[in-house]
Formats: structure tokens, sequence, C-alpha cells
């Protein structure tokens, strides 16, 4: 099982110093959306080069739509080993970025926010050679509440190949209860980004993932 660092809300600078944090206890640290909006694909260049530790990977969500290859091939230009784009994109775009991140040795993460048929969708991203299926439970649905344990059930209970992660609102007090569902990638943002001791919070997390 991998430990996911998604970082959302800093700069591409505070992004990195984040991340040298807690390399000892994630897989995979993510520049989110809001920072690729915010300071464009540099950012997943200059946390890349800032995280020499070779078994950590860099995901690039890009929540990619339309041009899907094109804009895989972007990411992975500026370092990127994990992609993401959006389950609700057709399935061209899905099919290209498969194949794109492939040619080039990277990893495509298929994200089902907003998707409304999580099952049958999940089992044609299967279908597709998607590395990673990943249910999410957004900043405005938390909000309300939601979590996304429910469909993390419904996910598993229906894929054959594809890995599958989930995020929303995990936190090391609550981590366990998704661990025990077995996913294959947990994501965690805030919950280690915003704590007052993020490195901690990464190893409490990591402790859960193994079992301790």
């Amino acid at each position: 099982m991998e430990l996911q660092l998604a970082i959302d809300l800093l700069n591409k600078e505070e992004a990195a110093q984040l991340a040298k944090q807690v390399t000892d206890y994630v897989d995979i640290v993510e520049i989110g959306t809001p920072i690729v909006i915010n300071e464009g694909l540099p950012a997943v260049q200059h946390l890349k080069d800032n995280v020499k530790d070779g078994d950590v990977k860099v995901l690039a969500d890009l929540k990619i739509m339309d041009a899907a290859d094109y804009e895989v091939s972007q990411a992975v230009k500026f370092g990127a080993d994990v992609v993401t784009i959006l389950g609700a994109a057709e399935d061209a775009s899905i099919k290209a970025a498969v194949e794109e991140a492939h040619k080039h040795g990277k990893q495509l993460l298929v994200d089902l926010i907003a998707v409304q048929d999580i099952e049958k969708r999940a089992k044609e991203l299967d279908d597709m050679g998607a590395d990673y299926i990943a249910v999410h439970t957004g900043y405005d649905l938390q909000a309300q509440g939601q979590s996304p344990l429910e469909s993390l059930r419904k996910v598993k209970a229906v894929i054959q190949n594809s890995k599958v992660a989930v995020a929303g609102g995990i936190k090391p007090d609550t981590i366990k209860e998704v661990v025990a569902e077995n996913p294959d990638l947990v994501i965690v943002g805030g919950g280690i980004a915003n704590a007052d001791d993020p490195r901690e919070a990464a190893k409490l997390c990591r402790e859960a993932i193994e079992g301790k």
C-alpha cells in the first residue's frame, strides 16, 4: 500500500520544502491542481529537482479533460512520474493519455470525482489500462460530511487490473478506517500539509499503513 501527499495550497518553494520533510514516509508527492493553475508545470519540475530520493514519485494533478496526449507529454517533460485525468473525460482522451504515459514509462491516475455511475466507469477504465483509479470526495462534498469509503468499496469490487486510490479528507486520526478497506494508494492532503508537525503526521500515516 502506497502513501501519497497531496500539496494544494502552497507555492512551489513551500511545496518542495514540505516534501523534503516527509520523503522518508511517503511514496508519491503531488503538485495539486491549484499550484499548477497558479504557477504552471515548472512547479512540478521544481519539486522533482528538490526531491532527490529516487524512490519518491512526483504526481502532477492536471485533471485533464481534453487534448490528453499533449497534456500528458508536457507533464512528463516537466518531471511528472504520474499524471491525472478525469474519469468523466471521453474514452478517446483516456486511451490517448494511457498510451502517452506508458510510452514514456510513466503512470496515469484516473480521478472519478463527479462521476455518477462509478462502478460502470471503473470497469471501463480498468479495461482501458488505467494504472490507478481514484475515488475522490472533493473539498466541496467533504464540507457536507461525505466520505470516500463507500465509493472505495464499490470500485474495489469491480476492477481486475488497475490499482485503487482513495482521497478525500483523510487524516492521521481517520486513516486506519481507510487502510482497513485495503486500497493500493492512500492520498492524504491537509491531514499532513496542515499539521503542526507534518513529518510526524506523515510518520503516523505510514505506521497505520504498515499496521503498526
